[in-house]
């Protein structure tokens, strides 16, 4: 990229800042919830002090940190959003079949690949593709298509600024700012429907997020998410923020070595809604506040054990929609996960986590088991934060934040290849990036001790 180029991560922290203050001015209540996160963050930091909140609490990027989720419909919409996101060093992570869980996307992640990215600005965009596919009615499949064909959710500026930067290698500095706000046009809400309201209803009956992908001239922005040192604490205050908060925390139990993901959102908004036939008006439930607390990446091994608990915990009791059952899930949830180590040092030693290394004091040459060099100080071993998303975590936030009404029953069935080929690219192996940065921060520690490593 020429030096007269606006960096990439820059771009990317003008588009965060953008997008929230729009999502602000949308969603009364993602402020709020904004200034909750800020609350319980600060009094974590001062309760316990940044070193003993871990690594997220000493990182800069804390306070930046935001995920956003769209939904798009039709393959050249996924593969225009990935030349979009490429502009801001953004690329597609991760491969998520959501329809394990009922729901008919399959999804990636537009994140920063690389440490200095992620620690720059860590924006990242859960996208997810629309399956017709798993329409079981063949005309209101047609219908849906037909629609989506129509319309188009990028603006020309857009566009020919997405060239733009294809073709010099990047943007100056004005194009930078005029993309951030052409971009910005496709994720705004628009409360008035592009179809009939009698296809709006057809399709919500199907799936209500089969409508709020269709029945839209685009990919409204859905949740933005701030991240937080204690989700547990947020989760018990958002009442008295005047948020109604989902009944259960996403992911894994409350720990002293947070893993993965954690996640809760509060319940998403009624929002009135015209349609283009002037039939009588309604209202679309869709968009929510979410707040997310990250751990550290698992390895292959660690993610074996956590899936096969979680599966556990979902064979013995499912988390109801309306709450009933909140209390029995978190004891049962607490009680299988005593079989996941706790201790970081568990974790490292175990081969159930990612880890990056920096040297410590100075060690005398030759080869040392890494081990016996963390023991005798030679070597600083720190979680790498978990950077992705969970399918099953994220089906059950969109579930909670679609309705209650009855929904037609899909069949799990995972297309990497056939989403992929909608993308236009491949999806990094976010298990491989993990791998690769925690292999590259210990080689460069060990270079810097003048010690090699013993298998």
């Amino acid at each position: 990229m020429s030096s007269t180029h606006t960096p990439q991560s820059q771009i990317r922290a003008q588009f965060s800042r953008a997008m929230s203050d729009m999502y602000r001015a949308e969603v009364p209540q993602y402020g709020t919830l904004m200034s909750l996160v800020a609350d319980v963050n600060a009094d974590v930091i001062a309760r316990v002090g940044a070193a003993a909140a871990g690594v997220a609490g000493q990182e800069a990027r804390l306070e930046v940190e935001r995920h956003g989720a769209i939904r798009v419909g039709t393959p050249a919409e996924l593969s225009t959003i990935r030349r979009l996101f490429a502009v801001m060093g953004m690329f597609p992570v991760g491969y998520y079949d959501l329809s394990v869980a009922g729901v008919p996307v399959h999804s990636t992640a537009f994140r920063p690949r690389d440490t200095a990215g992620l620690a720059d600005n860590p924006f990242r965009v859960f996208t997810s593709l629309l399956r017709l596919d798993l329409i079981h009615d063949v005309a209101l499949r047609e219908a849906a298509a037909q629609v989506l064909s129509q319309r188009s959710i990028f603006t020309p500026g857009c566009i020919a600024l997405i060239e733009r930067a294809e073709q010099q290698g990047g943007l100056d500095q004005a194009d930078a700012a005029q993309f951030v706000a052409e971009a910005l046009e496709t994720f705004r809400w628009h409360g008035k429907s592009t179809v009939t309201a009698d296809l709006y209803w057809k399709l919500r009956k199907t799936h209500p997020l089969i409508a709020d992908i269709v029945c839209f001239p685009g990919p409204h922005i859905n949740h933005l998410t701030p991240r937080t040192l204690d989700i547990d604490l947020v989760q018990a205050q958002m009442p008295a923020r005047g948020i109604r908060p989902k009944a259960v925390v996403e992911g894994p139990p409350t720990r002293k070595c947070p893993i993965l993901l954690r996640q809760t959102s509060f319940l998403a908004l009624s929002e009135p809604v015209t349609f283009v036939d002037g039939g009588e008006a309604g209202t679309h439930t869709a968009r929510f506040g979410e707040i997310e607390q990250r751990g550290v990446a698992l390895t292959p091994k660690g993610r074996q054990l956590y899936d096969s608990l979680l599966a556990e915990v979902r064979k013995r009791i499912e988390p109801a929609g309306d709450g009933s059952n909140a209390d029995a899930y978190r004891q049962v949830l607490g009680d299988v996960f005593r079989d996941f180590p706790d201790t970081h040092d568990a974790l490292r030693q175990q081969g159930l986590a990612y880890y990056r290394y920096t040297a410590g004091k100075a060690a005398a040459p030759g080869e040392h088991d890494v081990e016996a060099l963390i023991a005798a100080g030679g070597l600083v071993a720190e979680p790498i934060t978990y950077e992705d998303f969970l399918p099953v975590s994220a089906a059950g936030i969109f579930q909670s934040n679609l309705g209650n009404e009855r929904r037609d029953d899909l069949q799990a069935s995972p297309n990497r290849a056939a989403f992929e080929t909608a993308l236009g690219a491949t999806v990094s192996d976010e298990l491989a990036l993990y791998a690769a940065a925690q292999q590259a921060s210990l080689d460069a520690a060990l270079q810097a001790l003048g010690v090699a490593a013993r298998a």
